[in-house]
């Protein structure tokens, strides 16, 4: 291991590749910024390039930079307009956004910008450690087990609500669950709810949701509530520098999510978005019930959370593509077809066959995100001054990336319609007090969870998987400890304040 490192660090550390490092990165972080062009479309346009090079090491070197760059750089766009950049920054918008309305746009985006250092980082290392057991470990997950994991992360969304607004969550997750049913079914490959529309028969598109749930309602609440939606204030960036007491309420989330969002994205078809989803629940549920009312309202632990567990989850979706040739999400299905192009077979034996190539990418991962760090920092008070744009301009400027991001993301201008649609009934929603973000997550997890249940229904021959297989029992559980824990606190809080009226 110890020679591998040294040969990897010295392929990371040559000319060209520290040049596709600062490249890669600086790409990713300006593409991610741009609601709808994730890392995904700009990998795929980008893998022509990379296979011209003909040096398999510098090639992945840089899709593997504007891969953790565009999540690096997604959470801009979440933090200052409400606009996802990309998928896995969605849940960095729940309290950044509200940050950056008190003004507070510099000290959010210094936030994210350590927390998705520290994840990035505390990831590579764990990668660098753990790779070759973890790969074992990841072959341990069947669908009945990914069935499971779903189920843990519909429990836990009650931290997505406010306070007195769980009921109106499940609904609205209840309501995800159903959109995430339109498209071609799980068991059958025939269209459902389609309504004889084309263009829905692959399902509605996660990215047009997405910018229908926060950023069109975001411009249009600018138009109808032009006075309680007021900016950063006066365009002067201040706070930039988190105090200490700040720093030691994010250090242990930044440690627990490092090391959860790694670990959630070493499965494969995790990924950064539902890491990032995870986290936040997991900090808000394990939060006293002081901070537990700040989540949604500009809680830093609520920033932090999501900001480590993504960006660890895209290092730990490194962990199947290298050591066992298997895709950890989407992005990484694009990165496997780039190895293949370049004559490179990722698997058990790459780090024996082929060892410059393995640790060049898990040690330009520590440069990476030095680099990303170095860059986005000092542009902190510039960036956030996206803030002091007047109203007028801001309004089409949002309008102008919520319809383009729509567009691209599934190239048919049905999703336009659709964006425009959502996008009203989502205002309308607002209005009437209801949390948005669970109608997401249950979109998000819907479909998953669908095509794990009915995969293991098939294998077993019914749900007998539930008690036959050990860890999905085990994960069930912890769900049902996740639906029950709310109600309880609640109740002992009530019985507590009880006794504290009687003079107990």
């Amino acid at each position: 291991m110890l020679e591998g490192l040294l040969i990897g660090l010295q392929t990371a550390l040559s000319v060209q590749n520290l040049l596709m490092v600062i490249g890669g990165c600086l790409i990713g972080t300006f593409i991610g910024m741009l609601p709808g062009l994730g890392p995904m479309s700009i990998i795929a346009i980008m893998i022509p390039v990379a296979i011209s090079m003909g040096d398999p090491s510098a090639a992945l070197i840089l899709l593997a930079g504007v891969y953790y760059g565009a999540i690096f750089g997604g959470s801009t766009s979440s933090i200052l307009l409400n606009a996802p950049g990309v998928a896995g920054t969605v849940a960095s918008s729940f309290d950044g956004y509200p940050m950056a309305k008190q003004g507070k746009a510099g000290k959010a985006l210094t936030i994210a910008a350590i927390a998705s250092f520290a994840g990035g980082t505390i990831g590579a290392l764990l990668l660098m450690i753990f790779a070759p057991m973890l790969s074992s470990v990841a072959l341990l997950f069947h669908s009945a087990e990914y069935f499971a994991l779903m189920v843990v992360g519909l429990s836990a969304i009650a931290a997505f609500a406010g306070t007195g607004q769980v009921a109106k969550a499940m609904m609205m997750t209840v309501l995800g669950l159903i959109m995430a049913t339109v498209g071609e079914g799980a068991l059958f490959n025939l269209p459902r709810f389609t309504m004889g529309v084309m263009d829905l028969q692959s399902g509605f598109g996660f990215i047009t949701l997405a910018m229908a749930m926060f950023a069109l309602p975001e411009a249009l609440f600018l138009v109808l509530k032009p006075k309680t939606t007021q900016g950063g204030g006066d365009g002067k960036i201040k706070d930039l520098r988190i105090t200490r007491s700040e720093a030691r309420a994010i250090a242990p989330v930044i440690g627990r999510q490092s090391l959860q969002g790694f670990f959630i994205g070493v499965l494969p078809g995790a990924g950064a978005t539902i890491a990032s989803f995870l986290g936040y629940a997991v900090e808000r549920n394990i939060a006293t019930k002081e901070e537990q009312e700040e989540f949604g309202k500009g809680s830093i632990k609520g920033l932090a959370a999501p900001e480590t567990a993504n960006n660890a989850a895209c290092t730990g979706s490194f962990v199947p593509l290298l050591t066992l040739g298997i895709p950890g999400s989407g992005t990484t299905a694009i990165l496997l077809g780039a190895l293949i192009a370049l004559n490179v077979s990722p698997g058990p034996r790459l780090m024996i066959d082929e060892p410059q190539i393995f640790w060049a990418v898990i040690m330009s991962m520590f440069i990476g995100n030095l680099v990303l760090l170095i860059l986005n920092l000092p542009l902190i008070p510039y960036i956030a001054k996206v803030l002091s744009i007047p109203r007028n301009y801001l309004i089409p400027f949002i309008l102008f990336f919520t319809l383009m991001g729509a567009y691209i993301g599934q190239n048919n201008a049905t999703e336009l319609l659709l964006l425009v649609g959502f996008g009203i009934c989502a205002t309308a929603l607002k209005f009437a007090d209801y949390p948005l973000a669970p109608l997401l997550i249950g979109f998000i997890l819907g479909g998953m969870l669908e095509n794990n249940f009915a995969r293991s229904m098939q294998l077993y021959d019914g749900v007998g998987f539930i008690w036959e297989r050990p860890m999905t029992l085990g994960l069930l559980v912890i769900a049902a400890i996740l639906v029950v824990l709310p109600s309880y606190r609640a109740r002992r809080a009530r019985a507590r304040a009880a006794g504290v009226a009687d003079g107990d």
